[in-house]
């Protein structure tokens, strides 16, 4: 179901028909001054999604008075679920006024494959986020219970952190992978699959940042560097090997990533 301009396209049926692809799409392209987007999922009992969009989201500049511009997230996972949130990258240009926030309820035995992919300006185009204000935030809880919180918020009084030696250094394109929780079944391979991860090659010519880790009963890994088809790259790379291992099925990549 969709109201105003966000659709929701035919899905797709890759794998069988006990997996969907679905594509979201936003005509518009991006957020103006004043708009709110809302997505909201909800996964009924023993059933398995993946959710991807065919393009890049966008936060234009907003206009003198600052009204808000709102991505509101809401992923409802009821027992036995699956779901796979693989959303192409959200572009702050600079000036934007933002606020972007996801929020994932899990159940006992569901399961989350997700990433979120942000770029602070244009890189490829040398415009930097010089102006304007962020607040992005994630939450995975389960029953009401907070499992895993991640927040970045960037204003004047903390735009040091984008060139700080402990914050961003310097780079315009941010993006954290998680996916779990893992069965206690599965712990005992935990180790090996972070070496596999660790063990990727870098893409592209530049360098960039990457750590992979445990957190509570989650895999959870970052990108840092200055271009999304790179970061968009690793994170694919990681969801090849972490599909069979928390889903125990192999891979099956939209179409829509081959256009």
């Amino acid at each position: 179901q969709h109201q105003g301009p966000l659709y929701v396209q035919k899905p797709f049926y890759p794998e069988g028909r006990d997996l969907p692809h679905v594509y979201l799409l936003h005509p518009p392209g991006g957020l103006v001054s004043g708009d709110e987007l809302r997505i909201s999922i909800d996964l009924h009992e023993g059933s398995k999604v993946l959710i991807t969009t065919p393009g890049a989201g966008r936060v234009y500049r907003a206009r003198a008075d600052k009204r808000l511009q709102q991505q509101k997230n809401f992923l409802k996972l009821a027992p036995h679920t699956s779901l796979e949130w693989f959303p192409a990258e959200t572009i702050v240009f600079p000036g934007a006024h933002t606020q972007l926030n996801t929020h994932v309820d899990l159940s006992p035995g569901s399961r989350f494959l997700g990433w979120e992919i942000t770029s602070l300006g244009l890189p490829s185009c040398g415009i930097e986020f010089d102006e304007g204000e962020l607040c992005q935030r994630l939450l995975i809880s389960c029953e009401q219970r907070p499992l895993l919180t991640e927040s970045l918020i960037l204003n004047e009084a903390s735009r040091e952190i984008l060139n700080s030696i402990v914050g961003m250094r310097g780079n315009p394109v941010n993006g954290i992978f998680i996916a779990g929780p893992v069965s206690k079944a599965q712990s005992n391979d935990c180790e090996r699959i972070l070496l596999e991860i660790r063990a990727l090659p870098q893409s592209g010519s530049n360098p960039y940042l990457s750590g992979v880790s445990i957190v509570g009963d989650f895999i959870v890994a970052r990108y840092l560097g200055d271009c999304t088809e790179q970061a968009k790259h690793y994170f694919t790379g990681l969801w090849q090997i972490l599909r069979p291992f928390i889903l125990e099925r192999k891979i099956c990549k939209p179409r829509i990533w081959a256009t």
